[in-house]
């Protein structure tokens, strides 16, 4: 699906936000990448309902980095929901394309386990959806740790001491293996672990704009009528599907023309 280039477009920013989404209709799946910036489609696919959500993100983001790199190259984080938490996604969005992936998560452990020892580091822990803890040595209090950012070329992600960071008083600082910080690498465990960490203000942040894909369903749901279609065949819906992402990129394009109703 072809798109105008982020510098032929008047104050343009480099910085790119992917959001996946799948939306169903009866019978079908329209599997949706759009631009969170200028609420515009980017690539699509049309599957019957039974198709897998990850199998067809994988290839959403494979078929979009062959056919237009550029794109891939100045996308900054890919923001999706659960139907799209898999380590090899993550893995890929990163390792491959340096895309970060912001992608909710599910809690899959097991047997009520809430927190895993982080290696190396007796008093460390973390929970399913990544945020760490340290214990204090003497009096066993857990506190979460302040965030410290991502070292992108060590692939870690730093953590600080809470006592030292808010200046709370911790019987144990001088005995803490954490009182200088701690360093937890995307290694430790690629899914829960991710370039910009879950447990980060801006994790929360950038998620929030997944709000631009939901107002291009509505306006493929009221404006383009697929709320209530009767279209019968894969065929026949993936050409209507095609058809309206067309004319809502051809509308972007003539509103950014110049040109008024009367001489169009």
């Amino acid at each position: 699906m072809p798109t105008d280039e982020p510098e032929n477009i008047p104050g343009a920013q480099k910085r790119r936000y992917f959001v996946g989404k799948v939306v169903s209709w009866f019978g079908y799946k329209l599997h949706l990448l759009v631009d969170a910036l200028y609420e515009l489609p980017v690539a699509f696919a049309v599957t019957k309902a039974s198709a897998s959500d990850v199998k067809e993100g994988h290839a959403l983001i494979d078929r979009l980095a062959k056919e237009r790199p550029a794109l891939v190259e100045r996308c900054e984080a890919l923001l999706a929901d659960k139907a799209y938490d898999d380590t090899k996604l993550i893995v890929k969005l990163w390792d491959e394309h340096r895309i970060k992936p912001v992608i909710d998560i599910r809690n899959q452990w097991r047997d009520g386990e809430e927190t895993r020892v982080l290696a190396g580091k007796e008093n460390i822990v973390y929970d399913s959806r990544g945020t760490v803890y340290c214990y204090c040595p003497r009096t066993n209090k857990r506190r979460e740790m302040a965030y410290g950012g991502f070292e992108k070329d060590r692939e870690t992600l730093k953590y600080r001491c809470p006592a030292r960071h808010y200046g709370v008083a911790c019987q144990g600082m001088g005995r803490c293996s954490a009182a200088g910080g701690v360093r937890v690498p995307l290694a430790e465990d690629r899914r829960i672990f991710t370039p910009l960490a879950r447990s980060s203000y801006k994790w929360e942040t950038t998620y929030r704009k997944r709000t631009a894909v939901e107002r291009v369903n509505a306006r493929l749901d009221e404006a383009f009528g697929f709320e209530k279609h009767f279209i019968r065949g894969l065929k026949k819906m993936r050409l209507r599907c095609g058809l309206a992402l067309i004319v809502m990129l051809a509308l972007v394009l003539w509103a950014g023309s110049g040109q008024s109703r009367e001489s169009s």
